[in-house]
């Protein structure tokens, strides 16, 4: 039963392409996103656990080159 409700949960999709490294996102959540050696964001809660879901909407809307995304999980399972 726990494997299907962490398998439905939202997960935080970073585009790298699109990433500059201004690190807005793991300054605000860094319960949710950290950055590597070079300064990029890199996801560490996977999936994103229920307490720290209501936060991924402004997470997304503050980075400037909208290169977080939050990813639904489908209804199937």
């Amino acid at each position: 039963m726990t494997i299907h409700a962490q398998n439905r949960a939202p997960s935080l999709k970073v585009d790298r392409s699109a990433c500059a490294g201004h690190g807005l996102c793991y300054g605000a959540e860094p319960e949710i996103v950290d950055s590597d050696d070079q300064g990029y964001p890199v996801v560490v809660a996977e999936p994103v656990p229920e307490e720290l879901r209501d936060q991924l909407g402004a997470l997304v809307e503050m980075c400037p080159e909208r290169a977080l995304s939050v990813e639904l999980p489908n209804s199937e399972g």
